[in-house]
């Protein structure tokens, strides 16, 4: 069971991208998940921005230089889900 939105994107990342051979809970919250890192590329992050989209309501904006720091890792991206989400007007208000 996860309990916080880092472990939930890294089991959202392992599923979106099917990477049957990683555990979620080996993903580093701090490491790279581009290069070095868990070794992503630019489609892999094309579909977890389509799947953080749909599961949390957020988007980056096309060509935004800061797109790179966004999803340099775990710990990045949920800081700028959370980021984002506390911008976004209160439902049923």
């Amino acid at each position: 069971m996860t309990d916080t939105l880092e472990d939930d994107l890294k089991v959202m990342i392992v599923e979106t991208l099917a990477l049957e051979d990683v555990d979620p809970k080996s993903i580093e919250t701090d490491a790279p998940l581009f290069g070095e890192g868990l070794g992503l590329d630019s489609i892999d992050a094309l579909e977890l921005a389509l799947a953080i989209h749909s599961k949390f309501g957020v988007r980056t904006k096309e060509n935004d230089e800061r797109n790179r720091e966004y999803y340099h890792s775990v710990k990045s991206l949920a800081a700028f889900i959370r980021e984002e989400q506390a911008k976004a007007p209160a439902s049923g208000a």
